[in-house]
């Protein structure tokens, strides 16, 4: 099945076979997190994995889902990423729903300290931002360590592990994602990768880049949302906005395409890897937002008021789009810029 049967699709590329009764049971999923996860659990493992020749295809089903559910489509996201974290490791491929918790905030602080008897890493301390933490059966989380700061994987269901209650959570946008703090006393942790393995790996921006691609989905329903009231309207204004909207759009998926390619042709890694990454996640966030603004002109106040699903849609939209960093990101990618020489893109 093609991307384009889908009405608005981000249109990055084929959405496979098996991606179809995902994507149609994503609507009926709404807000419940069960069966978000149940979803994330059942497809997480066939995505392609990033940089093996269909990455593409996974920013495709990504976009997909998203377009019809943001919160299916963080949850699932989270998850594959997980596993492709442990797949670039050479892990086998897990069982269970996973996280990867790797927020840092003052003063909460976790330690991997290792038992100079047997060698058994434990994890000690608090780690913040932890989504669906007492949904998930597991998670990647990184600690600091002796070495530096490090990634684990660690099993959310040990007694030594204590969630937060999600009372704080009070975002109007992807309400049942919540996120909380949690509290480790000593579990057991395995590690993964070496010391700043996490960061520094080829597919950290490539999964910044998986990311986005939800973004690019949520953005296509707002563009859906606006060519029906196109279509209903002789309306000059709300014409342009459709138009301009459909065009950054455009380039956007044009530039997921080129990415993918320049991932899996193994010309995207090191410095090259992360000038790309923080350029599509510019790129699409920019649009994400000139989406959110033109389909609120368009609009007007009604359908945030009595449509559900565009009103959930324009909510966990506006809070996904701020896991990109603003300008903190644009001033990081202008300081690369400058550096003596700019790693050249081939195909």
């Amino acid at each position: 099945m093609h991307a384009d049967t889908w009405a608005g699709s981000a249109n990055i590329s084929d959405v496979p076979g098996w991606a179809v009764p995902l994507v149609r049971s994503c609507r009926a999923a709404g807000e419940d997190i069960d069966c978000a996860l149940d979803l994330a659990d059942r497809y997480g493992r066939l995505l392609p994995l990033p940089g093996h020749g269909q990455t593409a295809r996974r920013w495709a089903v990504l976009a997909a889902v998203a377009e019809q559910n943001l919160t299916v489509a963080r949850v699932l996201e989270a998850h594959s990423d997980a596993l492709a974290i442990l797949a670039e490791a050479g892990a086998p491929v897990p069982s269970g729903t996973w996280g990867v918790f790797a927020a840092e905030a003052q003063p909460h602080r976790l330690t991997a300290t290792e038992s100079a008897q047997d060698g058994q890493v434990n994890l000690t301390g608090v780690k913040p931002w932890c989504s669906l933490a007492g949904q998930l059966d597991s998670a990647l989380v990184t600690a600091h360590g002796p070495g530096g700061r490090q990634l684990y994987r660690v099993s959310l269901r040990e007694p030594t592990v204590t969630v937060d209650p999600p009372g704080g959570w009070v975002a109007r946008g992807l309400r049942t994602v919540t996120s909380v703090a949690v509290r480790f006393d000593g579990t057991p942790a395995q590690p993964v990768g070496e010391p700043g393995w996490y960061l520094s790996r080829p597919g950290f921006a490539w999964g910044g880049i998986g990311v986005a691609a939800c973004w690019l989905g949520g953005a296509a329903g707002l563009r859906t949302a606006i060519a029906a009231a196109a279509a209903k309207r002789n309306s000059d204004l709300t014409a342009m906005l459709l138009g301009e909207t459909d065009v950054a759009l455009w380039a956007c998926q044009a530039a997921l395409r080129r990415a993918a390619r320049l991932i899996d042709s193994g010309t995207a890694s090191g410095s090259a890897g992360e000038l790309l990454g923080l350029r599509l996640r510019a790129l699409i966030a920019g649009t994400a937002e000139q989406a959110l603004r033109n389909a609120g002109h368009a609009l007007g106040p009604a359908p945030l008021a009595f449509d559900e699903e565009h009103a959930r849609r324009t909510a966990d939209l506006a809070l996904y789009i701020r896991q990109h960093h603003a300008e903190r990101d644009l001033a990081r990618l202008g300081s690369m810029l400058t550096q003596p020489a700019e790693p050249a893109e081939t195909e």
